[in-house]
């Protein structure tokens, strides 16, 4: 059997596959029409990010030394290139989809989106004096753009007769849309791009047109390496401007000369040039006014009371009697901060230990940990500071948890604690019972609305008690966890997980059946993919469940025929991991919060639990064969990763995540 010499796919460029295959979500028509304008916002919200972070990763290892540039990425021109080709086709296709589809299909509806030329005298006299009403929120600026752009914010710049740039910002001053009024029943929308872009034009005598630019964020580095490779990179880089910009989106009517004065004062070129439409900043519509009839959107879901732990009152004795697993977001969130509250008040609580990795603003968890702290429990809070966009959170969180008694440690050099864990000791009638919950979600309530993940809630001593050791850890009082049950990056999570996979290999040779089955976020190491291989070649059958990046090249001769990869993009944000091996009969299973990236398995404190209790194992199994069997919302990811639906005929209320949440009613 021939082989092909290309054995993982790019992680950046399946990064951008995922994308699209949320880009099809808002072009299917399966979907209520309102939502997928959402799916575009969330497309451009993710593209904001990959710019920001990955392409700022990719600019910053071209400047490195050849011998260390050749650990970290082979040929960075090449890739950058690959990667503005697959953005600018995604980007066509982003505008086909909002212009001749959605936009059609809105006004069906009776929901027209306006150019500010098509208004009647009336509808121009409303936007005018709307202008005035705004006008001083959109100070002009002809400052040396490079100081004052911001990161990801919406501009509109005009060149003056002076040869200089005026530069108006948008974004962030007042909502994007504006509803004229209208003399019937239908809705009139405007952006407000457009009241500006006229009413500037008579004030400055000069066409405006759209800008967005994404800048080097530096969110990469402690993220992705540790030890001395990340010192290395440190040392190794220049002395650059923070902030560099990585992307330019532009009006593709935007002139010539105008163009060329924008990339001097941006001190950037061509090839940092993406040319869009007249409007970017789609995750605006994040904010789309709620506008025409209930089956425009997704109905209502209302979250599922766990029937087990409903109960504030017997929400110890429930778990005393069995391990309870959440399913987020079909479970109410409302079991965890109940779980919580309840451990803050209850007079038998001694102690509570939580890592908090993205918590709200608002964080009711977070409230019920001062509470805690003021009732004079033993409250220990470890709080990772380097959660991407969500530091100021964090940091403001633990200084109020510290003015209240809390005991809380930060994040420290070279490690990121990405686990979900909590960790309560009750004492009741000097009768000691300690409690431990591991997710693969964040202490996140609002989150926990749109992505799908599982929790786990014991009093089973051999999980608790290693539990204990990931505080210790984390606390500075141990330095090596020495567990049986739990596995635990970056100490045990890799050599555990090969000796699985070698397990099986062995199984298959020996005859018996094999089988590893698979369902996370991001699948990258390569290591871990080359063992995958080598499990295929032995006739382990393999099933992925892979929502974003996929690295391993599936269904290829003498390398990966036995290896079925599938992707599910729909409502929510598929977020859960479940690890299944099948172990000669007896079938071991796990969840936690670690992809198979090195980032995870190397450069984390992450936690996996095995899942002990046979009702639960058997419900995760029913859940995880829907997702498998989803023809619906599932697309097959084959080894050019071309995201083809498995079918698109039957109706979306059939996909896996309609069907779960049926199954937990």
């Amino acid at each position: 059997m021939a082989l092909i010499t290309k054995k993982e796919y790019n992680r950046d460029l399946s990064w951008l596959r995922f994308n699209h295959r949320v880009l099809q979500e808002a072009a299917d028509d399966r979907n209520p029409l309102v939502e997928r304008l959402k799916f575009l916002a969330i497309f451009s919200s993710n593209l904001d990010e990959f710019f920001k972070v990955r392409v700022s990763e990719i600019r910053k290892i071209k400047e490195l030394d050849k011998p260390l540039r050749k650990k970290l990425i082979t040929k960075p021109n090449r890739l950058l290139a690959k990667i503005k080709t697959q953005v600018d086709l995604q980007q066509k296709e982003f505008g086909k989809i909002f212009y001749t589809i959605l936009l059609p299909a809105l006004e069906k509806e009776d929901i027209f989106f306006k150019n500010i030329h098509e208004l009647n005298d009336e509808g121009l006299a409303f936007a005018k004096a709307y202008y005035k009403k705004v006008k001083h929120l959109f100070e002009p600026m002809t400052d040396k753009a490079q100081t004052f752009i911001e990161n990801e914010a919406l501009y509109l710049v005009g060149h003056l007769k002076d040869d200089a740039l005026i530069w108006v910002k948008i974004s962030g001053n007042t909502s994007r849309f504006l509803e004229i009024p209208t003399s019937d029943k239908s809705s009139c929308i405007i952006f407000i791009d457009d009241i500006l872009k006229l009413h500037l034009k008579e004030e400055f005598q000069t066409d405006f047109y759209s800008i967005k630019i994404s800048r080097d964020a530096e969110l990469y580095i402690d993220n992705e390496y540790s030890g001395d490779l990340l010192e290395k990179i440190k040392e190794a880089l220049p002395n650059r401007i923070t902030g560099q910009v990585t992307r330019a989106l532009i009006d593709e009517m935007m002139p010539h000369k105008l163009l060329k004065a924008v990339e001097k004062e941006l001190d950037i070129n061509a090839t940092d040039i993406i040319k869009g439409g007249a409007y970017h900043n789609f995750k605006d519509f994040f904010g789309f006014p709620k506008l025409g009839n209930k089956n425009l959107y997704f109905k209502d879901l209302p979250p599922v009371k766990h029937k087990e732990l409903k109960s504030i009152e017997n929400i110890f004795k429930a778990i005393d009697e069995k391990d309870q697993l959440l399913c987020f977001p079909y479970d109410s969130y409302d079991s965890v901060l109940n779980f919580i509250e309840t451990a803050a008040v209850d007079p038998f609580v001694t102690s509570i230990k939580i890592t908090l990795y993205r918590v709200s603003n608002d964080s009711t968890v977070a409230q019920a940990l001062v509470k805690a702290a003021q009732n004079g429990k033993d409250v220990f809070v470890f709080i990772e500071t380097k959660a991407r966009f969500d530091e100021a959170n964090n940091i403001k969180w633990g200084k109020r948890l510290e003015e209240n008694g809390a005991d809380v440690k930060y994040s420290y050099p070279g490690i990121k604690v990405h686990s979900k864990t909590l960790y309560i000791e009750r004492n009741e009638n000097d009768n000691p019972t300690c409690y431990a919950f591991i997710g693969t979600g964040n202490f996140n309530e609002k989150t926990a609305t749109i992505y799908t993940d599982f929790s786990l809630i014991t009093s089973n001593s051999k999980i608790t008690s290693e539990i204990l050791q990931v505080f210790q850890v984390l606390d500075r009082k141990l330095f090596l966890p020495k567990t049986k049950q739990l596995l635990i990056s970056p100490f045990s999570t890799r050599s555990t997980f090969e000796e699985l996979i070698k397990n099986e290999i062995k199984l298959s040779k020996k005859g018996e059946d094999a089988y590893i089955t698979l369902k996370m976020n991001s699948l990258q190491d390569q290591d871990m993919i080359r063992l995958l291989y080598k499990a295929n070649n032995a006739g382990v059958k393999i099933r992925l469940l892979i929502r974003g990046i996929c690295c391993l090249v599936p269904r290829i001769n003498g390398q990966s025929e036995h290896i079925k990869v599938t992707s599910i993009v729909d409502r929510f944000l598929e977020h859960g991991r479940i690890y299944i091996f099948g172990n000669g009969g007896k079938e071991k299973m796990y969840i936690g919060s670690a992809d198979w990236m090195t980032r995870n398995l190397d450069h984390r404190i992450e936690v996996i639990t095995p899942i002990l209790d046979k009702d639960i194992a058997f419900k995760l199994r029913n859940i995880l064969n829907l997702q498998l069997n989803d023809h619906i919302k599932g697309r097959l990811i084959d080894a050019k990763q071309e995201n083809k639906y498995l079918n698109t005929n039957s109706d979306s209320e059939l996909s896996s995540q309609y069907l779960i949440y049926k199954s937990l009613l």
